[in-house]
């Protein structure tokens, strides 16, 4: 068999959680690409027809529903839905998560509890209800996605770096009750990506400088850069393919080496 066999998703069924725009959508997309059936879903219908317009743009066939994944009973019955129409999922990769850049000592209990619920109980909510296909299968793939906030922390993220933190032990503690079910949970944790939604950050200065995070970030990072969506489909395409299926338990962080590094020495 050809190694590169290894890495297609050809006959397998994908749901990516919050996937119409953004990091979701590339790495749907690469499954797409890779040979899977996509399938996503999103909080409301706005979200759901821009996201299937956007697939349709790049000749992908999507199938997608709207469902709020902190809702236990509504995941339950999207899963029995997808299985119905589209057929058991082989791979879930939990994309969907909010953030709230806020003081700690300015947010409250209850704006921390709605981070902890998308980004950290809403995994549990959808693996828990994918798992039991997956099982009866002999096999699936959990891909969380996690953060450089679920091993650091940083001002105004207390409930992201919590919740991330807390997906990071999720996720090896899924590979410890399931692994023997043929069942492989790891995580992916982007570091600083460049998106639409940080295009501020990087915008030129009018005297022609790169903006004081900018420089911070491009300083922090081995890899002199910021990354890219493109640089995190391979590592997602990697962790949903049988070419890692003694891969279980694990972070891969796709951050460019922040992680490894101290920092420029002054």
């Amino acid at each position: 068999m050809n190694i590169l066999d290894n890495f297609s998703l050809k006959g397998k069924t994908a749901l990516v959680t919050g996937a119409s725009y953004g990091i979701g959508f590339a790495i749907a997309s690469a499954y797409a690409e890779a040979g899977a059936t996509v399938v996503f879903n999103d909080i409301n219908q706005d979200l759901v027809d821009k996201g299937l317009a956007a697939y349709r743009e790049k000749g992908i066939k999507a199938h997608a529903y709207v469902c709020d994944v902190t809702d236990e009973q509504a995941v339950q019955t999207l899963v029995k839905q997808i299985e119905t129409d589209v057929g058991t999922i082989d791979i879930l990769v939990n994309n969907a998560g909010i953030i709230r850049r806020v003081p700690m000592l300015d947010m409250s209990a209850e704006e921390f509890r709605k981070v902890i619920d998308v980004d950290l109980n809403a995994p549990f909510i959808v693996a828990k209800a994918v798992l039991p296909g997956m099982i009866a299968k002999g096999h699936g793939k959990i891909i969380n996605i996690c953060s450089m906030m679920s091993e650091l922390g940083r001002e105004t993220v207390s409930a992201y770096a919590a919740a991330k933190g807390g997906l990071k032990m999720l996720t090896r503690n899924i590979c410890s009750e399931y692994g023997c079910r043929n069942i492989q949970c790891n995580g992916i944790g982007p570091g600083y990506i460049a998106t639409p939604q940080t295009a501020p950050l990087r915008e030129t200065q009018p005297d022609g400088s790169r903006p004081p995070y900018d420089q911070f970030i491009v300083a922090k990072t081995p890899a002199a850069r910021w990354g890219t969506v493109e640089d995190l489909v391979g590592p997602a395409v990697f962790l949903a393919s049988d070419a890692s299926n003694f891969v279980n338990g694990q972070i891969l962080y796709v951050d460019g080496g922040i992680l490894a590094y101290i920092g420029k020495q002054p």
